[in-house]
């Protein structure tokens, strides 16, 4: 029973990895680095703004406060579109893949088993 189930499994890669051309594990690895990315970047960089204001807010200078506070929604921005962007080039791509039924059916379906599998 076992063995069927791991049968089926490794069906399932080996079509993905024929959609891929060979690269299914390097699209992997392509799509955890832009996860890993995609919510470090962001975080560290809201983190890094806030701590930032705190020591502007503890030094009780009005002028650094100012300028930590410009700062910090200067990186809430920032933040704002690394998170965004990985959405939209999917999205866009998506339709470019949905436009031509030719070879961008397989660069779409090998994304797609990369980014949920």
């Amino acid at each position: 029973m076992f063995l069927e189930g791991e049968g089926i499994f490794m069906n399932l890669f080996l079509i993905a990895d024929a959609e891929c051309g060979g690269l299914l594990p390097l699209v992997k690895v392509l799509a955890a680095v832009i996860r890993l990315f995609w919510i470090l970047i962001p975080v560290g960089l809201i983190i890094y703004g806030t701590v930032d204001l705190g020591k502007a807010v503890i030094a009780s200078d009005e002028k650094e406060v100012k300028s930590a506070q410009s700062r910090l929604i200067k990186r809430f921005i920032y933040a704002a579109v690394v998170f965004f962007v990985p959405i939209l080039v999917g999205v866009v791509m998506n339709l470019v893949a949905a436009g031509d039924p030719g070879d961008t059916n397989s660069w779409s379906s090998c994304w797609n088993h990369a980014w949920n599998g």
